[in-house]
């Protein structure tokens, strides 16, 4: 039994121990009184008929009429007078009254008085004694009455201790119910303080939780600390911040192949010219300097353009990567012509050359990275700003126009043709965690259905993503219904930023209470970095749904989301460019590790997705992931 199932019994108890006390001591000392109250009128009545038949001079027929006048005109359930002699006399008995108590109550509580005896006399001369005896059933009446006043005041006295006593207990379960609320939290991984009752053993057991919970939150924002750090030692280029080259080369790799990534994009090299003579020259001092300025300069385009990333490649070599087509040599050109006004500061003989390429979905990362040196190399033998470009310029959404892509986005949800693929997510042991389940969109009738990366960005601009999600929602719903089996759903940034879409998601999931259960709906990790509130928001609202709430494509900002442990998340899935590899580089395999390590300390699931090889999965279940997706796992189980 709880502790305050325990309260309330033992005020129970204690409160029906003092009714029925009351009651009972109430009850013994009325009978006391109304018996000690009809003995005296015995002993009364039969001294004022001895006083009467004194004055009839011994004439016993006058005496007799008046003892059987005073039996006619009185309560009596019997008079008798017997003479000096020994002989009766005298003997009147009534029938008994009619008792307004219940039968039983007299029984259980009778109510014996002593009759009234009184000596009657002439003068001198003793004629007798007379014994006078009253009716009960007035005094079981009254006392019937006086229990049921008794026992009402006591039933409410009862009742009055109970509302005092609720509210006592309430007192207590308040902060009580506060202390089990945070040991949850904290099961779910979420670090919560609660205020500190009055009471003060109450307030010991809060306090002493709080210090917890505090401790807690410094252990894990050291683990954060510790993981951006050893995110920055694996991911990134120790002079310039921007990624190293394997770090970049995974990004680029996940793009391309990424469902919900961009259809057509650019990428850039930029080549610092004869860097070993400028290092001789200028020193190795200003080289850096140098080198600083350009990364600086590339790294402003990631602020202006999400999805945009840079990294540098080798001592010379930068990149940076375009998430929209037909700008790559535009934006080669503009860099270019920004770092010829700068460089020359740093010595006559700096310059850079760039090569410029078109990026389109599903390209080979080899196919890709030729095509740009090839280009890198042509402006390179031109000289110092040239700008080369390979391949043709993306031209799919120039061809539609943004209007056609809206319109037939409008015309695909109207119609039905949205459909889930479906690739598996496995457990070490191979058990089916969950389906993933990325939407494709049938744009022309009788066509082939086209992937997010082909759609998503028109969608955003004609404020269709909420309507696509919850399309995919109701389609995962559905075959969850038929074959039981969970499934993820992903969720786009620009949805959230829809004002009734967690409600309505909310209302599809609480109209399919089964398979609510076994749905995943996942973000972005960029939603949760900048948009931190929204993202908690549509977790508080569908977590009461049974539905799992978590983060994907996670990994390059997981360290740097303030208050995560309050999102209340499930899950994360790191990245591919984070998992790609890893089974030839320790420092990723450690970032990886801490990853794994600051996640479970909050009770969230780690997924790993985009492997790829066999020797990188057995590294990644070597850091603690819970669970894999990719082609490896696609091909081990298909």
């Amino acid at each position: 039994m709880s502790l305050i199932g325990q309260i309330w019994l033992k005020l129970f108890v204690v409160i029906a121990l003092a009714f029925v006390g009351g009651v009972v001591v109430h009850t013994d000392a009325m009978r006391d009184t109304l018996q000690t109250q009809l003995q005296l009128k015995n002993a009364d009545n039969a001294t004022a008929l001895a006083q009467v038949l004194s004055q009839q001079k011994g004439d016993e027929a006058l005496m007799e009429l008046a003892l059987s006048a005073q039996f006619d005109t009185g309560f009596y359930r019997r008079i008798r007078f017997v003479g000096a002699d020994g002989v009766q006399r005298f003997l009147r008995e009534g029938r008994p009254q009619p008792l307004a108590a219940p039968r039983w109550f007299a029984q259980w509580l009778p109510i014996a008085a002593a009759p009234g005896v009184a000596q009657v006399s002439d003068g001198w001369r003793a004629l007798g004694h007379i014994e006078v005896e009253s009716q009960g059933s007035f005094a079981h009446d009254e006392l019937w009455h006086a229990v049921q006043r008794g026992a009402t005041a006591m039933l409410m006295l009862g009742l009055l201790a109970a509302a005092a006593g609720a509210l006592m207990v309430g007192r207590i379960r308040r902060p009580l119910e506060r202390a089990v609320e945070q040991a949850h939290s904290l099961e779910r991984g979420e670090y919560v303080t609660v205020e500190e009752p009055s009471t003060p053993e109450l307030r010991r057991l809060v306090s002493a939780m709080n210090s917890m919970v505090l401790r807690l939150k410094q252990v894990f924002e050291g683990q954060a600390t510790q993981v951006e750090t050893l995110r920055r030692q694996a991911n990134c280029d120790a002079l310039t911040g921007l990624s190293n080259r394997a770090h970049f080369m995974g990004q680029l790799d996940a793009a391309l192949h990424r469902e919900d990534g961009s259809a057509e994009g650019g990428l850039v090299l930029l080549r610092i010219l004869d860097l070993a003579e400028l290092n001789r020259s200028i020193g190795h001092d200003s080289a850096d300097r140098m080198i600083a300025t350009i990364a600086q300069a590339l790294q402003a385009y990631t602020t202006r353009a999400d999805g945009c990333f840079v990294g540098r490649l080798n001592g010379s070599d930068f990149a940076i990567c375009l998430p929209v087509g037909g700008v790559a040599e535009e934006t080669a050109r503009a860099l270019c012509a920004a770092l010829q006004a700068v460089l020359p500061a740093f010595g006559k003989q700096a310059a850079v050359a760039a090569g410029a390429v078109e990026t389109v979905r599903a390209t080979a990362l080899a196919a890709l990275m030729a095509q740009a040196d090839l280009a890198l190399a042509r402006a390179e033998a031109k000289g110092a700003f040239a700008v080369e470009t390979a391949g043709e310029p993306g031209t799919t959404l120039a061809r539609l126009g943004e209007g056609g892509w809206r319109r037939r986005l409008h015309e695909a949800l109207a119609a039905g043709r949205a459909s889930l693929v479906e690739y598996p997510v496995r457990s070490r042991s191979g058990q089916l965690v969950h389906l993933e389940c990325p939407l494709r969109v049938q744009l022309e009738p009788g066509g082939e259905p086209e992937p997010a990366a082909r759609w998503l960005p028109l969608a955003g601009r004609a404020h269709l993503t909420a309507a696509l999600d919850e399309r995919a929602l109701s389609l995962a719903l559905g075959a969850i219904t038929l074959d039981g089996q969970p499934r993820a759903v992903n969720l786009a940034i620009a949805s959230l930023g829809d004002s009734g879409f967690a409600a309505r998601v909310r209302a599809q999931l609480l109209q399919a209470p089964r398979a609510a259960r076994l749905v995943w709906l996942e973000v972005p990790e960029a939603a949760a970095a900048d948009q931190f509130e929204l993202v908690r928001e549509l977790a508080r609202q569908l977590r009461p749904t049974g539905a799992r709430v978590g983060l994907e494509h996670a990994g390059e900002r997981i360290g740097r989301i303030e208050r995560l442990f309050e999102l209340g998340l499930d899950y994360v899935k790191l990245d591919a460019s984070i998992t790609r590899d890893i089974a030839r580089d320790a420092a990723r395999a450690g970032f990886v590790n801490g990853v794994v390590a600051m996640l479970h300390s909050l009770s969230v699931q780690v997924i790993a997705e985009g492997v790829a090889q066999a020797q990188d999965a057995d590294a990644l279940w070597q850091c603690g992931v819970d669970a894999q997706t990719g082609p490896f796992v696609s091909a081990q189980r298909g």
